[in-house]
């Protein structure tokens, strides 16, 4: 299910007076990751004009090495 696909499957509640969104478990957990790859393109998105304001040279675009924290991963 896309994210889309779970906003869409909302349903809504009044509840002490409140206006209240329900949405199934699987339905949020849907939602969780289509955010959260949004989140990553942005991230890579940035990336990829940094690198290219920087003319290519990644280090001058605050690039790590990978042999510098690698370590730090495991």
């Amino acid at each position: 299910m896309s994210g889309l696909e779970a906003m869409q499957s909302v349903q809504f509640v009044n509840a002490k007076g409140k206006r209240l969104a329900v949405l199934s478990a699987e339905d949020w957990e849907a939602l969780v990751e289509w955010l959260e790859t949004l989140e990553d393109l942005q991230i890579a998105r940035q990336a990829i004009s940094d690198l290219k304001a920087a003319g290519g040279n990644r280090k001058r675009a605050g690039w790590l090495e990978w042999k510098s924290v690698a370590s730090e991963i495991r």
